[in-house]
């Protein structure tokens, strides 16, 4: 499987994207980087469609082939295709153990699926592409609790309280998926979705 291994922070100061959107708390210096200094050049439409695109996949680590059937899925369902895609995007588990607290980045929500550690309606579940459900139950499995790492989150405040989506219990590692999101859940994605489909389009 292919793997960005491009040092996240780096990535966001080329996208123009603070850091909070991928979920880190520690600030980065004032001091003007040279990418952000190749922004401020004119970029032609296309350019910015592109980046658009480009600031989606990195936010939810989503590489092209998969990002492309999001996207032909999203064209096939009913209403906007822009906000179907990222409707889509919103339903991955790696997102929504991200969304529920129970990591601290979309990176490390992925890893804690892959490595096992996440149940759906009680079945384990290590794919975190898997789209959820309404009604769907979300937990970290009882053995994992123990871990240091469960154990911290269960004792931090997380700041990144659940969209209104999902109903989360962190104190318990546990959530559930109440209805599916809409567009008006996802103001913190800084993306604009029209731009996305613009590019496919052509």
């Amino acid at each position: 499987m292919a793997i960005d291994r491009t040092p996240a922070l780096k990535r966001c100061r080329a996208l123009g994207l603070e850091q909070a959107v991928i979920g880190r708390s520690r600030k980065v210096g004032e001091k003007k980087h040279q990418g952000q200094q190749r922004m401020n050049r004119k970029v032609s439409e296309y350019g910015l469609q592109l980046k658009e695109k480009q600031k989606a996949k990195f936010i939810y680590g989503v590489l092209e082939r998969q990002f492309r059937n999001y996207y032909e899925k999203a064209k096939k369902m009913q209403g906007v295709t822009g906000e179907n895609l990222l409707i889509l995007l919103e339903r991955r588990l790696d997102n929504v153990v991200f969304r529920m607290g129970f990591a601290n980045t979309r990176r490390q929500a992925r890893q804690i699926v892959r490595h096992g550690h996440i149940t759906v309606n009680g079945k384990r579940v290590d794919i975190p592409s898997a789209l959820v459900s309404v009604g769907d139950v979300v937990e970290v499995c009882e053995k994992s609790q123990s871990k240091e790492l469960f154990k911290a989150i269960k004792e931090v405040n997380n700041a990144l309280s659940a969209p209104a989506w999902l109903d989360s219990n962190q104190a318990n590692l546990k959530g559930s998926v109440t209805r599916f999101p809409t567009r008006e859940d996802i103001t913190d994605i800084p993306v604009n979705e029209q731009s996305i489909i613009e590019l496919y389009s052509r």
